[in-house]
């Protein structure tokens, strides 16, 4: 027993220091480690393929809506981003730069990878040359290097994974409405697929992706209340084309600018399932990206350990044939108690156990992570109680994240409540704003909230500015965020 206890007290309560939680419940369920490098880590097996499934998923999606996959190079010449004056002042100090190669000064400096607008638009301006090559649908999976002030394990590291889509049309009604439909894909997917709950909106002004006309976001609401922006989608206009030249003959026979897009996800949504779902046993996987979403342990005295790790192999073989990713976990040497606690930590969905009892019934037992309800089952139907059982925790786990951001949502009228709001509660506040920069940058000076996005469906229309009391021009949710 003294092992199943320590794991548990290894964590530390979200309650008590909720970014320490967080560090030790990915560091126990092994998803990473730190690299020699700052602010960059390794992906361990456990993490990468959490990654691994959410691409499969996106991807599969992406193709669905006639997108195709393609690679560039990681390093773009400096004068590709003098092109467009809002995007290097928005990335330069972010930008780490190779200046020197094989013992040589280069000619032009080198910037690794931030994001691939640039790359792309040099790329387009070859490509596209008639209103026949139109639209261009790609994304790209790659890795990408921001040199960050502070970081935190999948949710801001100096080097992450992502996807970036660039689109280019020959209209703005439909660049416009790949940017919507793209939103839509990545609220659709994070919360059908990551069980996530998010805001959709418009970001105002000054949380612009630099060098777009719009952008679009989620936003989710972490366990201590902060927001972590889990995707976004820019409508770019013509500002890259004009920049990069990317021109084409129109049907009426005439030279005009493209209109493109871009939108992109990260690694961060990772990060993002740990925080929304964990607890204070440790990780609570949503069952369609987990590693494993059921583990299988025997259990009963040595004598009859044969005869259940036999059946119990078969039982395994029906699951993954049926395409369960599932594991049995037969060691002599751990307890059945310890095996709970390490699996509950690890955050497998379901826990299937048998006993020398259970197979001279016919049945087993199977237990949900989210609930910790235990159910006894037909071995008969063993697929599909676990197939049903699966879909409930994944369920459950989107009702339980959307009443947590339900409870933790405030609709505040003046600055004062927001600071009250703020300083005392956790969560995202919901108020009116103006338009003007001066006060969404007093709001965050004064509270620590910044605007997230102008929700497309507010709880309620605000009619009056939080901070100057002038008439509101949009409702804004405003957070603490990652």
């Amino acid at each position: 027993m003294a092992k199943d206890k320590q794991f548990v007290t290894e964590i530390t309560p979200q309650s008590e220091d909720f970014s320490r939680w967080y560090i030790d419940v990915i560091k126990k369920a092994d998803l990473m480690d730190y690299s020699p490098v700052r602010g960059c880590i390794v992906f361990k097996p456990e993490g990468y393929e959490i990654w691994e499934h959410i691409q499969e998923e996106m991807n599969r999606r992406l193709k669905a809506t006639g997108h195709r996959n393609a690679y560039f190079p990681v390093f773009i010449p400096e004068s590709f981003f003098q092109k467009e004056k809002d995007h290097i002042e928005g990335f330069n100090p972010e930008l780490p730069w190779v200046t020197e190669a094989g013992g040589d000064v280069l000619e032009e400096r080198l910037a690794i990878r931030p994001t691939s607008e640039t790359m792309f638009g040099h790329m387009y301006s070859k490509w596209i040359q008639s209103y026949r090559d139109l639209p261009v649908l790609i994304n790209q999976w790659a890795n990408v290097v921001r040199w960050e002030k502070r970081t935190l394990p999948f949710i801001r590291t100096t080097e992450f994974l992502w996807q970036e889509g660039h689109t280019a049309h020959e209209t703005e009604t439909e660049a416009r409405e790949e940017t919507m439909r793209m939103l839509e894909n990545y609220r659709d997917f994070v919360e059908s697929y990551l069980a996530i709950p998010v805001v959709t909106g418009q970001k105002t002004p000054s949380e612009r992706f630099a060098g777009a006309v719009d952008t679009y976001s989620i936003e989710a609401m972490m366990k201590d209340g902060r927001a972590v922006q889990a995707a976004t989608s820019h409508y770019l206009g013509t500002k890259f084309a004009t920049a990069f030249d990317i021109q084409y003959l129109s049907r009426e026979n005439s030279l005009e600018y493209v209109h493109t897009t871009s939108w992109g996800s990260t690694t961060r949504l990772i990060g993002s399932l740990i925080m929304v779902h964990g607890d204070d046993r440790g990780l609570a996987l949503p069952p369609k990206v987990a590693p494993t979403q059921v583990i299988m342990i025997p259990i009963g005295p040595p004598k009859t350990r044969e005869a259940v790790i036999g059946r119990t192999d078969e039982l395994f073989k029906q699951l993954k044939d049926a395409g369960v990713r599932v594991r049995v976990d037969d060691r002599a040497d751990v307890t059945p108690g310890w095996k709970f606690n390490e699996y509950e930590m690890r955050g497998v969905p379901v826990r299937l156990e048998l006993g020398p009892r259970d197979m001279e019934n016919g049945v087993c037992v199977l237990v949900s992570r989210i609930t910790g309800e235990k159910k006894i089952v037909q071995q008969d139907n063993l697929v599909e109680e676990i197939q049903a059982m699966l879909e409930q925790v994944h369920n459950e786990m989107f009702e339980r994240a959307l009443k947590f951001r339900e409870d933790h949502f405030y609709s505040v009228d003046s600055l004062d409540e927001m600071k009250a709001s703020m300083e005392e509660k956790r969560g995202f506040a919901l108020a009116g704003w103006c338009g003007t920069e001066e006060c969404e940058d007093k709001v965050k000076e004064e509270t620590g909230a910044g605007s997230r996005n102008i929700p497309f469906n507010p709880a309620e229309q605000k009619t009056t500015c939080i901070c100057c009391g002038k008439p509101a021009q949009h409702t804004v949710v405003f957070a603490k965020a990652y």
